[in-house]
């Protein structure tokens, strides 16, 4: 009998603390349904989000933004963009993030467009909306830090007539490029994570696009050549960082004996659109130039930086760039190929504002 009595003592106690669970998640938060990253632990919430005056930073992010969300947010940006209400593609990405724990699915494009029809209209604001989400700030840097780069005010050639002319055309909207130029087959799936086995144990972290050897290989936003050269690993590789410092974009297993535009060099401005490099299979040695990747295709890591120590570390955070890849294929840059110089070129330039900064600065030496 008294182990039936503490039995049923047992379930009334966890009863109890069930409902207290819920009532202090339902006053605490006022009822919203905002939601944690997708982790799901309050205590990896607080190791992720260390913002404060004495230097702690964001140490990772889960970027799970659907393809259709982030063209869904884009539209209406754009849409809006004259308007006296401006809806920022990535504030509105980031009060839904802030709501659903990091997670989008058919019901946050309608989601999207009902917060961005209450802000249009004046009904509220995004710091009202805001008010009580713990997590936003973090979603809103998170996400910021992923796509700053990519949408805004340039310049773009475009053609003219009937015998091959081009003019200059002001716009607002995407100005970062999917990385396999216009006219080039690919296949590509989900494979962030999946496992490495080659020099060691370890995820992979970056997007594989399959495709032909010497398909040109295109700058995904405008940025400095931060690495140029030979890795173990990735084979003939580049990477290119953003002006903002924030995005370190990884192209890797160029192709042998001729993997870039022979105009890069470490230090050099390129502009998003710019052929940079070609399609191939080289990497797994210790030795240049050398083909040891079995299927050809380009691997494409986005890595954020938050702050320095990040770079070339243990903390490195880098995203599943699957959805990212979806979202960027409307915006692929046209080319053509030089037969003298074998070299592939853009065919319509951009002038990209934050190029011309750069340019102005002048080329960016590395560290040392």
């Amino acid at each position: 009998m008294k182990k039936i009595k503490w039995g049923i003592r047992a379930e009334l106690i966890l009863l109890v603390a069930a409902v207290c669970v819920w009532l202090v998640k339902e006053i605490g938060m006022g009822g919203q349904t905002e939601g944690v990253p997708v982790r799901d632990a309050a205590e990896e919430m607080g190791e992720a989000v260390e913002v404060s005056a004495d230097g702690d930073y964001i140490k990772w992010v889960d970027f799970n933004i659907t393809a259709e969300a982030l063209s869904k947010a884009y539209e209406l940006d754009v849409a809006s963009y004259r308007d006296e209400i401006h809806t920022d593609w990535i504030e509105l990405l980031a009060y839904v993030g802030a709501k659903h724990g990091g997670k989008f699915d058919k019901k946050s494009l309608s989601e999207l467009e009902e917060t961005a029809e209450k802000l249009r209209s004046g009904e509220t604001d995004m710091e009202e909306l805001t008010r009580k989400m713990e997590y936003y700030d973090y979603y809103k840097e998170a996400y910021d830090a992923v796509l700053s780069g990519m949408v805004g005010e340039f310049s773009m050639e475009v053609p003219a007539g009937d015998h091959g002319e081009k003019e200059w055309k002001n716009f607002y909207g995407l100005k970062a490029f999917s990385p396999i130029a216009k006219g080039f087959d690919y296949s590509h799936y989900d494979d962030f994570g999946s496992s490495r086995s080659y020099g060691y144990a370890r995820p992979h972290l970056g997007h594989d696009m399959m495709g032909q050897i010497g398909t040109p290989i295109i700058a995904i936003e405008s940025g400095y050549v931060e690495a140029l050269g030979w890795n173990q690993y990735g084979g003939w590789r580049i990477g290119i960082r953003s002006f903002d410092g924030k995005r370190y974009y990884y192209y890797a297993h160029l192709r042998q004996n001729f993997p870039y535009n022979k105009e890069l060099e470490v230090g050099s401005v390129v502009t998003a659109g710019d052929v940079i490099g070609y399609m191939g299979h080289t990497g797994y040695s210790t030795k240049e130039n050398v083909n040891n990747i079995e299927i050809v295709h380009l691997h494409w890591g986005l890595e954020l930086i938050f702050d320095e120590s990040q770079k070339e570390s243990n903390n490195e955070i880098w995203i599943d760039c699957y959805e990212l890849t979806k979202f960027l294929y409307q915006n692929r840059s046209q080319t053509a190929k030089d037969e003298e110089t074998k070299e592939w070129y853009r065919v319509y330039r951009m002038k990209d504002p934050a190029v011309e900064k750069a340019k102005e600065a002048g080329p960016k030496k590395p560290e040392t």
